[in-house]
């Protein structure tokens, strides 16, 4: 299951979930339900679903918290949770449309796609290192797009009060920190790094074509699935 089924399955989840909860409600406010351990919990598990699935800097995130805090919906958390429905709703329609992916993210797919054939092309004719070297440095300009596209920084002041780049590492760790993706995709990206590594380095005894075939694989869904 890729990350847009798995994104709609959890919102669809939470859309049940509310019209199992809603159906026991006499007023279309939700008002005769406020302050119930069923909608508080479904009101919490729809907001920490959209920050996960959008981030905590997008739109529909900013619309949730803006719904969930509104003076006239004060008291009534029923209310609230219809608000947030709302916008629950139109995420999930969005997703399913691909309706988040913009021009300038097809655009980066398409160009780092182009890379990542080259490197299978290279890895099918047995060049096994320099196919690893690209699909390595692929990676690292598509996590310095996600930066770019979550507001990290990806320049550093460095001992000698000049501004560098970012290593790729740190970009990977700060990724993971502000939640864009979690820690199991950290490690996985780490190793492919380390793979790149190796490869530049010379070290080519550190890995085989497997390796490399399965690293091209993977970044190659990565960037379909975490578009920047």
């Amino acid at each position: 299951m890729n990350n847009k089924d798995l994104f709609i399955k959890q919102l669809d989840g939470i859309l049940l979930e509310y019209a199992e909860v809603s159906s026991k409600s006499q007023y279309d406010d939700l008002s005769d339900l406020s302050d119930t351990i069923e909608v508080s919990a479904l009101i919490a598990k729809s907001l920490a679903s959209v920050e996960r699935i959008t981030g905590n800097k997008s739109e529909y995130y900013t619309s949730v918290n803006v719904s969930y805090e509104k003076k006239y919906t004060s008291g009534n958390t029923g209310r609230k949770l219809k608000h947030i429905i709302g916008i629950v709703k139109a995420l999930r329609d969005d997703i399913s449309h691909d309706f988040l992916i913009s021009l300038e993210e097809l655009v980066h797919a398409n160009l780092f796609s182009d890379y990542i054939e080259m490197a299978n092309y290279l890895l099918s004719e047995g060049y096994k290192d320099p196919a690893a070297v690209i699909a390595g440095s692929t990676l690292e300009c598509h996590l310095r797009k996600m930066c770019i596209k979550q507001t990290i920084p990806v320049e550093v002041v460095n001992s000698k009060g000049r501004l560098i780049a970012k290593k790729a590492d740190l970009l990977n760790s700060e990724l993971t920190k502000e939640k864009v993706y979690n820690k199991t995709y950290q490690k996985q990206i780490t190793a492919w790094l380390d793979l790149r590594n190796n490869a530049a380095h010379g070290k080519y005894d550190e890995y085989g074509k497997t390796e490399v075939q399965l690293m091209i694989s993977g970044i190659l869904n990565f960037i379909a699935t975490n578009p920047a």
